[in-house]
């Protein structure tokens, strides 16, 4: 019995330091996140500076080539509408017909909707226009911020947050996490090589991604969370639900 009640409590402080690591990289993530897109948008739209945007273009003119353009082609699809629509679908269902994890099938479509919502607000609020010689062809819309910057973050982000819940080999999911970090910064990088961004409308890109991500999984896991609560008040005391009430 002790050491059943030993094992309990080291498991449940073991969740307790783990939900608050969590909480606090969160609370880090969304202010550093927030801090550096105001600062940004008051360096490019306030200040009107753009010595920073100058110096990046320049440097990216000293390293095109004809295969790097050819990889970043292939990258910048992963963060386009293209292919991140189906994608979403695809997660979604695996989660919802495969795994049966009925929350998870709805944090993705809820994070990809609204994320876009929020993007296309925010490109009609600072309307920035797109850099005047773009390497192949140019993009439509507004430039800032980056909208495929920002998807590639909610929904790389939201993969890497996936993967960091399962159980699997410590080192397996440090190696995942990493080749999506990897794989968003790549992203990024497409969109100033291919000149159809600023580096400063990718870096709000990435900090727009990141707030929206923390903002809405912690609005997820709180309905979550409630709704179960909710859910086992009905199942310990029957008697205490309306439907019950109802019938007396």
């Amino acid at each position: 019995m002790i050491s059943t009640a030993k094992k309990l409590y080291r498991r449940s402080v073991a969740g307790i330091m783990l939900l608050t690591v969590e909480m606090l990289l969160s609370i880090f993530l969304f202010l550093i996140a927030f801090a550096v897109f105001i600062f940004i948008a008051k360096y490019i739209f306030l200040d009107k500076k753009d010595a920073f945007d100058a110096d990046v273009s320049h440097f990216m003119t000293t390293i095109v080539s004809t295969a790097l353009t050819h990889i970043l082609l292939f990258f910048t699809i992963l963060g386009n509408s293209q292919f991140l629509f189906p994608a979403n679908i695809l997660l979604t269902c695996y989660f919802l017909f495969v795994r049966k994890h009925k929350w998870y099938s709805i944090k993705i479509p809820s994070i990809a909707l609204s994320s876009v919502i929020l993007m296309s607000l925010l490109k009609l609020l600072f309307t920035r226009p797109r850099p005047l010689v773009p390497l192949l062809e140019a993009a439509k819309g507004f430039s800032f911020p980056s909208g495929h910057a920002m998807s590639s973050v909610t929904f790389f982000g939201l993969l890497i947050y996936f993967v960091w819940q399962t159980k699997m080999n410590k080192y397996l999911r440090v190696l995942i996490v990493t080749c999506l970090v990897l794989l968003i910064l790549i992203i990024g990088f497409s969109r100033i090589y291919l000149r159809v961004h600023y580096a400063s409308d990718v870096i709000a890109g990435f900090c727009a991604g990141i707030i929206w991500l923390v903002l809405s999984l912690w609005t997820i896991r709180k309905i979550e969370f409630y709704s179960k609560r909710n859910l086992n008040k009905v199942v310990e005391h029957p008697s205490a639900s309306p439907h019950s009430h109802a019938k007396s």
